[in-house]
């Protein structure tokens, strides 16, 4: 028999504030770091519902991966001031970015000539929407960033994750039999 479950809610933000990580130091939820905190997990779970609806098992190895990443996004994010004093295995690295830009030349789709439209099979659409997510995330994190301090790395993982999330999106729509150019804008 598994252990009773601790209670899920405390009460403690019904006030509309709540702690960073590690600290006790309270913001309110509409500080920009909390927007960024939701964007990143909106993106996590935009990847994973991609995660559910992509038949190759690389891509589906590498969106697992990818979510792991995001949730060291998400606790570096959530510490005050970006520290992570103590806990510096959270910090995302230049490595992040490296093996996003790796993903995007195994998954090459060659010249991309016209406008592709935000759909497909094969859970691409699903990872053109996790795409425009991870756009979201990125402003967020440049907002944040104008005020407070935060790794750098970060937003460059972010864009180079919605490029990959593109790229994805476009092969596995391929791989599946789709066409992602738009009716009027696409070839000829």
């Amino acid at each position: 028999m598994l252990p009773a479950m601790a209670k899920v809610y405390t009460g403690h933000g019904d006030r509309g504030d709540t702690n960073l990580f590690g600290t006790a130091t309270k913001v309110r939820k509409d500080h920009p770091r909390i927007a960024v905190l939701g964007h990143v997990d909106e993106l996590n779970a935009a990847i994973g519902v991609a995660l559910e609806h992509v038949p190759d098992a690389g891509v589906a190895g590498l969106l697992r991966r990818l979510q792991d990443e995001l949730f060291t996004v998400g606790a570096e994010v959530s510490a005050a001031e970006g520290r992570t004093k103590g806990a510096e295995h959270l910090a995302l690295t230049e490595d992040a970015v490296r093996r996003l830009e790796a993903a995007m030349e195994e998954y090459d789709v060659g010249p991309i000539r016209e406008f592709v439209m935000p759909r497909g099979p094969g859970g691409g659409a699903y990872l053109h929407l996790a795409r425009t997510v991870a756009r979201r995330a990125e402003r967020a994190v440049v907002v944040l960033a104008r005020t407070e301090p935060l790794n750098p790395v970060i937003l460059a993982y972010l864009n180079r994750l919605s490029s990959l999330l593109f790229v994805l999106a476009v092969w596995t729509g391929r791989r599946a039999g789709g066409t992602e150019s738009h009716p009027t804008y696409g070839r000829g």
